[in-house]
């Protein structure tokens, strides 16, 4: 049996107590209109963290997606004074809504860090890419949807169906082959991937050219607001509830080089994750200029509740969840069969929060 399987159900374990002693201290807080990041008061991830005390602010570029509602704790921390607090002078560098191109900003050295989708970015790690991975972010944001009356409630019934995807190494379908390979499906023979750009997925399941849509929030979430849809999976069940799916992406150089300002910049995100759970409609209030022009603040929250902002993995955890994952796209074949599934999560996985 590998260090993976010995361990898994330990740490999923631990973790779950871990977050919900931080639950309900989030919830507590909120309910005393206090704000979340409260320093020394703050449990978990940010336990003994040590705050810059004067001197000049680092400046730090970070790479962002400015439509991704997932991303606002980073918003957040920004608006907040979070990255100041921690002796950061943040600069937020948007581009656009292709994570490679975060990724690839954080590599070639064109910022210092960005937050991205685990199941975009682990490939390209794989690759080689100089990114170390210092936190998890949250959980969910991914969805297999489908008209009802498609008539598929299952993964079962899947098989021999066409899925529509936004592109052939979406996060979307990397995770939707997992779950798919899990229930006894082969994900390249048994199911049709089909790609459309994201805006046409519902005329194309409109029109029958195919029966399921995997995609991610918000868009996949306000879609089930119409009736005529169901979701039939997402990366929040299956085994997945305590999975993360975006991550801390620092250059390895940064993390060599000035551990304490990686040390600094990821606390300031954990912090502004606490904030964003503790106090959603502050998340969704930045997050508004940028989100669509017929949503609220209101609408913003639901979609950030939706989601798992208080699972934010760290040190022993990150590293197995990493693991896990190398491990299931070794399976679909995303990953060479050669990966150590191990070996790479000590690779591309940094703990900058220890001595």
């Amino acid at each position: 049996m590998s260090w993976i399987q010995k361990t898994a159900t330990r740490a999923e374990n631990d973790t779950a107590i871990n977050r919900t002693d931080r639950r309900a201290f989030l919830k507590a807080a909120g309910a005393l209109g206090l704000a979340a990041p409260l320093g020394a008061l703050s449990i978990g991830n940010l336990a003994a963290q040590s705050v810059p005390a004067g001197g000049p602010l680092k400046k730090i570029r970070f790479a962002t997606n400015a439509t991704a509602i997932c991303l606002a704790p980073v918003f957040v921390a920004l608006e907040h004074g979070i990255f100041k607090k921690y002796g950061l002078d943040v600069e937020l560098v948007n581009f656009g809504a292709s994570t490679e191109a975060l990724l690839e900003a954080i590599a070639t050295g064109k910022a210092d860090g960005g937050v991205g989708m685990a199941l975009r970015w682990l490939k390209a790690l794989e690759q080689g890419f100089d990114v170390k991975i210092t936190a998890g972010t949250h959980g969910g944001c991914s969805r297999l949807v489908a008209l009802k009356s498609a008539g598929i409630t299952d993964l079962s019934q899947l098989k021999g169906k066409k899925i529509g995807i936004s592109d052939l190494a979406s996060p979307g379908k990397n995770f939707f082959s997992i779950l798919l390979h899990k229930e006894g499906l082969d994900p390249v023979a048994d199911v049709e991937w089909r790609q459309y750009p994201g805006e046409l997925l519902q005329l194309a399941a409109e029109k029958g050219e195919i029966d399921a849509i995997a995609d991610g929030d918000p868009k996949a979430y306000f879609w089930l607001r119409d009736p005529k849809y169901l979701q039939i999976a997402s990366n929040l069940d299956h085994g997945f509830e305590n999975r993360v799916c975006c991550i801390v992406g620092l250059t390895g150089r940064l993390v060599r080089e000035d551990k304490p300002t990686a040390a600094a910049l990821t606390r300031a995100l954990l912090e502004a994750q606490d904030w964003t759970v503790a106090r959603p409609e502050d998340a969704a209030r930045v997050f508004l200029p940028n989100a669509p022009k017929d949503k609220s603040i209101e609408d913003l929250v639901g979609v950030l509740l939706d989601q798992t902002h208080g699972h934010n993995p760290t040190g022993a955890d990150l590293r197995q969840e990493i693991a896990l994952y190398a491990q299931e796209l070794r399976d679909v074949s995303v990953f060479k069969k050669s990966t150590d599934p191990e070996k790479f999560a000590e690779r591309v996985f940094a703990d900058v929060l220890t001595a």
